[in-house]
């Protein structure tokens, strides 16, 4: 391939002016971001108080105490000890349901 080829090559390319990221900004916002738990689960937030659960990953379970902005769970098995005891999570966490209260 010859320079002028590689050149013409070059100068091709769209360029992405301002007013074409803030309408393909809007676009992609219009109607919001929205996320659902994974195929058998659950958020922390749609569960009822005492329910017992386990993370998404199958290494940690507790028990929901409280959802408001945050999840106020009791870690009661976990790999890492540290984890143990009283946490607050997020409340769009992803959970499967063990027991139901």
């Amino acid at each position: 391939m010859s320079n002028k080829a590689k050149n013409q090559e070059l100068t091709t390319r769209q360029s992405v002016t301002p007013a074409k990221i803030r309408n393909l900004t809007k676009k992609a916002l219009k109607n919001g971001f929205k996320s659902a738990p994974s195929k058998g689960c659950v958020y922390l937030k749609d569960l009822n108080v005492g329910s017992l659960f386990q993370i998404e990953n199958g290494s940690t379970r507790g028990v929901l105490i409280s959802c408001e902005h945050d999840a106020h769970v009791i870690i009661t098995k976990s790999h890492d000890k540290d984890e143990l005891g009283k946490k607050y999570i997020s409340a769009e966490t992803s959970v499967k349901e063990i027991t139901k209260v």
